[in-house]
């Protein structure tokens, strides 16, 4: 049976026509995302887009490490003995929870690095299987891509498919 793989659907990214500017004027700290998305297609991945996602990417990477360690300390805190069973088992749930939500942030991590990497490389914003640009609208949210929309919903239909 032969399978056919929708298109994208069509969504509209606003572009605020008094920020395509910006950019050149303001520095990289005082932009925002707005500014990044309004710039025109002909700057994709510019110096400056460039050092606005690997500020972008180092300001989340230094929140999961500080997180990290906020979890180190709070796991310390609360191995005190309590006597009941019920509050036991909910503080064991507690630090399961948290254990593995810092395991989901482990390996965000490690795709954070690997996309300053490919900033560094000049590779960032591009799609691995096409080679297309990914755009700017999914690298803002989320700046670890690294397929285009396109190819990302070919993958996930083919292991929805076949499994992994």
């Amino acid at each position: 049976m032969p399978v056919s793989i929708a298109p994208a659907p069509a969504i509209a990214i606003k572009k605020d026509p008094k920020r395509a500017h910006h950019w050149k004027t303001r520095p990289l700290d005082a932009l925002q995302d707005a500014d990044i998305l309004a710039m025109p297609d002909s700057e994709y991945m510019n110096d400056v887009q460039m050092a606005y996602f690997r500020r972008k990417l180092m300001l989340l990477k230094q929140d999961i490490l500080n997180n990290a360690g906020e979890t180190t300390e709070h796991l310390r805190e609360e191995t005190v003995v309590v006597p009941d069973p019920a509050d036991r088992a909910t503080i064991e749930e507690e630090h399961a929870l948290e254990l593995r939500t810092r395991d989901r942030e482990r390996k965000l991590l490690k795709k954070i690095e690997q996309s300053i990497a490919r900033i560094d490389a000049e590779d960032y914003g591009f799609c691995d299987e096409t080679g297309e640009p990914i755009g700017v609208g999914r690298l803002l949210a989320r700046p670890t891509a690294n397929l285009s929309l396109e190819a990302q919903q070919r993958r996930e239909l083919k292991q929805k498919m076949f499994g992994d």
